[in-house]
This record gives structure tokens, sequence and C-alpha cells, in this order.
């Protein structure tokens, strides 16, 4: 049985709510803000909790892919 990680800041995730992947950029008050992922400007939206979130990349895996690039 897999552990299943809460979303946070800099995880890469897929919003079940409105079938878009972004990447965790803040969370405030419980609401999670969420960019798109290949866009480091742009509109953002949020999420009411992580509820509907399922992270797909961990920020670690994403900074070491960032680094090997």
């Amino acid at each position: 049985m897999t552990e299943e990680k809460s979303p946070w800041v800099g995880d890469q995730v897929h919003d079940a709510h409105t079938g878009r992947e972004g990447v965790v950029t803040d969370v405030k008050n419980g609401t999670y803000i969420l960019r798109p992922v290949h866009s480091y400007w742009g509109q953002t939206w949020t999420a009411s909790g992580p509820e509907g979130l399922t992270v797909t990349v961990s920020r670690l895996e994403r900074v070491k892919r960032e680094r090997e690039a």
C-alpha cells in the first residue's frame, strides 16, 4: 500500500475539480493557490483544500529534474 502525500508548496498536482495540472505556489488559510505547470507568469487558480489535489511530481523531484536539465 502506498502512502498518499498531502500536497504542499512546490508540488506538481492534478486538480480533479478543474481537470488541470498545476504547481502549488502558496497555501493561505487552507486555500491552495496553483499556477500552470509550464508558466511562471500567468493566470493562477485556487483550490479550497487538498481534496481533489493529487501529487503527480513532488517538489524534491521537480528540483532534481530542473537541475539535471
